[in-house]
């Protein structure tokens, strides 16, 4: 009896701070202004340098550069430059196509084993030869709205931002596996939202991202954190909060909503999130490291328990387990909701209880592996 009260009690601690901690992220979720573009375009804009690292993109690339030929903002006030990074099918030929994008290949700026951070690589070597005071950054297998960068230089027009996070959608597409991975990834944009506004963490998405090119370098660039093979976002974007946390801001706008799309497979998937999750134990930022424990330890109290809970047959821990679970569930989706109204993915909410189980498991495997296992990306083996 004694062991079935500690368990409970525990179980009772971890689900009271997690709780906790999403009631206080959807109250920051919902305090976080919206940017509303308004008036005449100002009469001195910034000059932007969109900046794409490719690998293999043939058949995703040419989309993203139509939607940034088919932009509102000036062609004359913004440049794209796009990195070829070792593709081996038509990458190269698509940039070279399109007049108003300069082509870069990787492998004339760097030596044969010089680096495994290839995309942090680059993004270096295109701002080196970058235009722009303000840089803006995305990926070859995104889609971006026709007022993106426009609604980008009036927000950093009117902050004087530094470093701009702003927000990323996953398409869901028609599979179970899509609508899962939409749902979660909208959980961590919502997290990504309220904890910038809240000055709390670093938190981002490199396929939306602005910065400017003096804080890039101020910051030394990726110096420090460029033998990690991912982290060109959140590492760098703690690197800027450091030395002036009020210089970074969420643009908190659908004009800037980018679009990329879900993994196909359950393997893609997972390789996905382990390589996202490799990235943790570099964090220098304390606050979400512990924010990353706190989930990942309540998700494996909960696995444990359910694996426990057969062999030890308590009609009082399986009551307490099913709550656990229900309650965890309910308060996800009272977080879910506006952040999913935002996106406008509110049809997608239905399969969120239903997939809980598997959420609860991966979360594990994919925290474990990423700290502990090796993963690919575009076909390299890396860590």
């Amino acid at each position: 009896m004694m062991l079935q009260q500690m368990i409970f009690l525990v179980g009772t601690f971890l689900l009271i701070s997690y709780t906790g901690l999403l009631l206080y992220y959807l109250k920051a979720w919902l305090q976080a202004p919206w940017f509303y573009p308004v008036g005449p375009l100002p009469l001195s804009l910034p000059y932007l340098s969109v900046i794409i690292a490719a690998r293999n993109e043939e058949e995703h690339l040419p989309g993203l550069l139509q939607d940034l030929l088919n932009q509102s903002f000036p062609a004359k006030n913004f440049e794209v430059i796009v990195v070829d990074d070792h593709s081996t099918d038509l990458t190269a030929d698509i940039i070279k196509k399109i007049a108003s994008a300069k082509y870069m290949a990787l492998q004339d700026y760097m030596k044969p084993g010089e680096t495994t951070a290839f995309k942090k690589k680059a993004i270096e070597v295109a701002i080196g030869q970058a235009k722009g005071e303000l840089i803006i950054t995305t990926d070859a297998d995104c889609r971006v709205p026709p007022n993106w960068l426009e609604t980008i230089a009036r927000f950093y027009r009117q902050t004087g931002a530094r470093f701009i996070v702003m927000p990323v959608r996953m398409e869901a597409g028609r599979s179970a596996l899509g609508i899962f991975q939409s749902l979660d990834f909208m959980v961590l944009q919502g997290i990504t939202g309220a904890a910038v506004y809240k000055k709390m963490h670093s938190m981002c998405n490199g396929a939306n991202l602005a910065y400017t090119k003096n804080a890039f370098v101020q910051a030394g660039g990726f110096t420090g954190i460029n033998h990690i093979a991912s982290g060109d976002d959140m590492l760098l974007m703690h690197k800027i909060y450091t030395s002036d946390p009020g210089a970074v801001h969420y643009l908190k706008s659908q004009q800037v909503m980018v679009n990329t799309r879900a993994e196909k497979t359950m393997a893609g998937f997972l390789k996905q999130r382990i390589r996202w999750a490799s990235k943790t134990s570099h964090y220098q930022d304390k606050s979400i490291f512990l924010v990353l424990i706190l989930v990942y330890v309540f998700n494996l109290y909960l696995l444990l328990l359910f694996i426990y809970l057969p062999l030890q047959g308590s009609w009082f821990l399986w009551k307490a387990g099913l709550s656990f679970v229900a309650f965890k569930t309910v308060i996800e989706c009272i977080f879910l909701y506006p952040i999913a109204g935002f996106f406008n993915q509110k049809k997608l909410l239905w399969l969120f209880p239903l997939a809980q189980p598997f959420h609860i498991c991966y979360t594990i495997i994919a925290g474990f592996l990423g700290k502990f296992g090796k993963y690919q990306w575009k076909g390299r083996q890396l860590k």
